[in-house]
């Protein structure tokens, strides 16, 4: 499995922006982050740091640098989220997903999702990805 890098909050945003629309320009994302109030050079320092992550790569095209996300959300979720359970839940994954579909309100859809997998589960023994 490929080592994917730790992100910061802010680094996410950035991410989010470029998994939704890949191939913008700083400034394109700038845009897309206004809402922040962050400069035009932050949002530069957030894509470089991304860059040398290994998380985006630049392309050069005339007169300006494109930026895509190189690792997909999936692979970040998923290092992130083994990260969480090892940080709070001892590396626990049973115990985390017990916790959140405790406390979390889930619609018709999840529900049943969340059936499915955990059938799915049985069959297989209760084996997983990891």
């Amino acid at each position: 499995m490929k080592e994917i890098p730790k992100i910061s909050d802010a680094e996410w945003d950035v991410m989010n922006v470029l998994w939704e629309e890949p191939g913008l320009t700083a400034a394109q994302v700038g845009e897309r982050l206004s809402g922040r109030g962050w400069k035009l050079n932050t949002v530069r320092t957030f894509l470089t740091r991304l860059e040398k992550k290994g998380a985006v790569r630049a392309t050069e095209v005339p007169e300006a640098r494109v930026f895509s996300a190189v690792l997909s959300r999936e692979e970040c979720i998923h290092a992130e989220g083994r990260t969480f359970a090892q940080r709070f839940f001892q590396g626990a994954t049973g115990a985390l997903l017990v916790h959140f579909a405790g406390n979390t309100k889930l619609s018709d859809r999840e529900l049943k999702e969340l059936e499915e997998i955990l059938e799915r589960k049985r069959k297989e023994g209760g084996r997983g990805r990891r």
